[in-house]
This record gives C-alpha cells, structure tokens and sequence, in this order.
C-alpha cells in the first residue's frame, strides 16, 4: 500500500449528498479482485450518457457534460469534496479502489458511511472529517478559483486552503501510523514477523507432534 504523509492537489466538488457506493462504483464491473482498472467507471451513472457494460471501452462513450469529473478544470483532480453521509449502501471494498484507480487520494466530507470509511484506511486513500460550516467554505472557494488546490498533512493532521488557512482534523492514531507507513493489514502483520516465527521455532520445540507429516 502507498504511504500517506503530504499531498497537494486539485479539489473537485461534488455537491451532492448520500453517494452510494452503487453510484461510486455500479455492480455490473464488480468483476475482479485485482484493486486496477475500476477508475474509467467511477461514477459510472452520472460520467456517461449511456448504461456502461462490463468490458465497455470507456473512451468510445458519450460523456455527460454536467458532471463534475468530466469538466476540464478537474479532470486532475486529486481530492474529492463531497457532502453527508458519503459512501453508504452495500459494504464492496471496490468503491476506494475505484476512487484511487482514478487518482483520488483524499476525501472530505461531513460525514461519511462507517464500513466505506474503514475500507479508505485499508486502501491508502485518506477519508477527512470537516465541520459542514468549513466543508461549505471549501465549496465556495473549489467552485470560484479554477485550479484551487488543497494542501494534506496527515502528520500534522491538517488541510490547508491556497490562502494559508488551516483546518484540522481527527484521525485515529492505529489508522495514522498505518497509513503513514503505508502498511495494509498484512504489511502490519509483518512488523511481527520476527516475533511470528520465534513463536513457531518455540513451539515446534514444545510440541513437535504438531508438526509431524505423514510420507
């Protein structure tokens, strides 16, 4: 997994409340395990005109001009700004792939579905919790600057506007450590390793019948 400590990017605003993971990421390509390949049908429903297929070439599609994602300004876009309860619905870990497979790499949100929000930390996306006055702010001023950027530090624990205003946010520390390091579940396992095995050295010594296998 990438690790996460500082990242600067451009801010796309997706004003809209209750995305679920069905709109992130629609069932019909949830075809593969491999975490690549998911981000030309991101908000599948609302990029395209017409009803994306599995195996679709994507770039031979009508694209809906009114979307976010397909307007010039923020088709860099790095960091996502979205309203209440983002990522509700089912529970498919397929929706942060498909949202750093596009290139996101931070989400802010008032609030956001517990199950998704876990499934960002396991992902290496960073999923942000801002007071609805200050997420507010962030739209006003997304939407009024082309180009406007935001600047991520989870070390620090804060956002930081254009203008130097900085805002800051609550993040488990287990979580921090784990994306600072860029560490998955496994990756924290293996911290252990060494532990691991002399436990299984010990314990091939304390009870080798455990071990024995039949020629």
């Amino acid at each position: 997994m990438r690790a996460f400590t500082q990242h600067q990017g451009i801010v796309a605003p997706m004003d809209r409340s209750n995305v679920d993971t069905d709109m992130i990421i629609p069932k019909q390509f949830l075809k593969s395990i491999k975490r690549t390949g998911f981000g030309p049908n991101l908000f599948d429903e609302l990029r395209y005109l017409d009803e994306g297929k599995p195996d679709q070439d994507c770039s031979q599609r009508p694209l809906n001009p009114d979307f976010i994602l397909n307007q010039e300004r923020y088709k860099s876009a790095s960091v996502l700004l979205a309203r209440d309860n983002f990522g509700c619905g089912s529970s498919r870990e397929h929706a942060p792939w498909a949202l750093d497979d596009f290139g996101f790499r931070v989400i802010i949100a008032p609030s956001f579905a517990d199950i998704f929000y876990n499934n960002c930390f396991k992902n290496g996306l960073l999923p942000i919790v801002l007071e609805e006055k200050i997420v507010d702010q962030l739209f006003q001023e997304a939407e009024q600057a082309e180009g406007y950027q935001l600047t991520v530090d989870l070390a620090a624990k804060t956002v930081t506007t254009p203008g130097g205003q900085s805002f800051g946010f609550d993040v488990d520390d287990f979580r921090r450590h784990c994306l600072l390091n860029g560490l998955d579940d496994i990756g924290v396992t293996l911290e252990d390793a060494e532990l691991i095995k002399d436990f299984e050295a010990n314990r091939r010594e304390s009870a080798p019948w455990l071990f024995n296998v039949a020629n």
